[in-house]
């Protein structure tokens, strides 16, 4: 599903190593943690999966395919199939929860009844049903990113990527929003979560953890 062979990236002309020689293999069905300090690497490596970034050397395979020299054309065939959580939310914050969640199918013109049946059901599975007509300034941290999870579902993508989704929580929304996403993984969608809490990676039985210590895969478990 995903797969790293010898990535490296650099930062700041060269200077600053983010990845350093990063090999793993995630299957399709995993639940993975990457776990690690702030600034250890967590953010670019869910970056380099997306193609929110590129690497300096080596490979990267999503679903058996090296995304590293993919044309510009094919980048947004390849996001399709990843949902993507990010630690601050960005959302639209002038549009409603609804909006918000239905946005990307909009933008793939998929047809309205589509968009009504899929946005409908995934706002009551995350329940945001009674909050479809609110904006998110007027949501809690937890519905905020309650919201933002909706809306990396709604194109039913394969993986789905977190930017430590737990993070601005306290303990109560944090368990709620892991019990979320182990939820998806139960129904077959494989899971890369960024998070310095362990607490929060040793609740899902059967994880995946990826220590990362300056950019170096320092250990693998599970």
């Amino acid at each position: 599903m995903i797969k790293f062979s010898n990535v490296k990236k650099w930062y700041q002309n060269k200077t600053v190593k983010a990845i350093d020689n990063a090999s793993f293999e995630i299957k399709k069905g995993d639940f993975v943690f990457l776990t690690g300090h702030s600034g250890s690497g967590k953010t670019t490596l869910l970056k380099l999966i997306f193609k929110g970034t590129n690497p300096d050397s080596g490979e990267i395979f999503v679903d058996n395919e090296n995304i590293v020299n993919i044309r510009d054309s094919k980048i947004p065939y390849l996001r399709r199939k990843i949902g993507v959580v990010f630690q601050d939310f960005k959302l639209l914050y002038n549009k409603t929860v609804y909006e918000n969640t239905a946005y990307i199918m909009n933008a793939l013109n998929i047809s309205n009844s589509v968009i009504k049946l899929k946005t409908e059901k995934i706002l009551k599975e995350l329940g945001l049903w009674y909050k479809r007509d609110s904006f998110p300034h007027t949501l809690s941290s937890g519905e905020q990113q309650r919201a933002a999870i909706a809306r990396a579902l709604s194109n039913d993508p394969l993986i789905i990527l977190a930017d430590e989704p737990t993070g601005n929580l306290d303990i109560d929304n944090g368990k709620t929003i892991i019990d979320l996403l182990r939820d998806l993984n139960y129904k077959g969608t494989t899971i890369v979560m960024a998070t310095h809490n362990l607490d929060f990676a040793r609740l899902v039985n059967n994880s995946i953890n990826i220590v990362l210590k300056q950019g170096k895969i320092e250990k693998i478990s599970g």
